[in-house]
Order: structure tokens, then sequence, then C-alpha cells
């Protein structure tokens, strides 16, 4: 079974996820590395950390479509928006965000990301953060950001038989397809 877990800043979806597999030895996939000149994101990383059960493994990587081919049990993927941020930056989004020199090479790795999460075969549980309820950011990159994170969001949501919505810690489900 594929869940996506989805919310807005601190509405709790990292932990309803983490609920979910809580009873299973896992992998916890992060894809936001942590950094030492962001104290900040250090301790968010931390509170992740210390949440985690002991049975599981931490597999901290960008590369989704790897790890999830290696997997050989449930994996919990925390977080697309760090995901489509690094990948932006990879294929040059960021400076050229009205162009199409990187467009292709962005397609290629949302879909071998789509084809990953479609084909997984153990229990998967994707956190995401919900862009839609926000304002449209002034800056060219915050749309950009939004728009790419939005559009994945949709493609996973269709991939996965289950989704649900965190709002202030409490999930609701707006798609059971079990």
């Amino acid at each position: 079974m594929r869940t996506l877990v989805t919310g807005g800043i601190r509405s709790g979806k990292s932990a309803r996820a983490e609920q979910l597999l809580a009873h299973l030895p896992a992998t916890y996939l992060a894809t936001g590395p942590v950094t030492e000149d962001d104290p900040a994101w250090t301790e968010r990383v931390r509170h992740h950390r210390e949440r985690r059960p002991s049975t599981w493994t931490t597999v901290e990587s960008t590369d989704v479509p790897a790890v999830l081919a290696d997997a050989t049990g449930p994996v919990l993927l925390d977080e697309l928006g760090t995901w489509v941020s690094h990948h932006l930056g990879e294929v040059g989004a960021w400076g050229d965000e009205a162009g199409t020199t990187w467009r292709a090479a962005w397609t290629d790795r949302v879909d071998a990301l789509l084809t990953a999460v479609a084909g997984f075969d153990h229990e998967l549980v994707v956190v995401s953060g919900e862009v839609g309820f926000s304002l449209v950011s002034e800056y060219a990159s915050g749309r950009l950001f939004a728009d790419e994170l939005g559009r994945l969001n949709q493609a996973v949501a269709a991939r996965c038989h289950r989704v649900e919505l965190v709002v202030a810690g409490c999930p609701l489900t707006v798609k059971d397809a079990r």
C-alpha cells in the first residue's frame, strides 16, 4: 500500500507518517541533508531522529528511485519538498525559472521518481508539504517551487492508494482506494 501524507508547515504530517509505520521495521528515507550552517534545520532533524523507532534504518539521499529499488521492506519517504528543491537546483532551474534549458532533465527526474513510487512492492508512506493553502510568491523561484511541488503532489497522489491531509495534528482522509 502507498500513502501520501500532506499538510502545511508544522501540521504534524511527519509524525502522522511515522505513526503509520511505527509497528514495522522500516527505512526512513530523508531527502533533506543536515548542514552545519543552519542550526534551526539541524534542530528539526534532531527532533525527527528522536521520534523514530530504534528498529528503523535511516538513509539520507535525494536519489529516491535508487533507495526504493534497494529497499526490502517498508519505507517512509520524508519529504518531497526538499527533494524538489534539491533537484531543481541540480538541473539549473534556480535563476532560470522561466527558461526551458532545465525542463527535460527535471521531467526525467520526476518521471523516475513516479515510476519508483508506482512500482514499489512494499508499504510506502510519502510525506509532502501542501502548497495549495499559501499565497502565490512574489518571487519567480517561489512560484516555480510551489508549481512543481504541487504538480508532483498530484502525480504522487494519483499513484497512492491513500492520501491523508494533516491539519493541526489531525489526519483527514481525502482518498482511500484500498
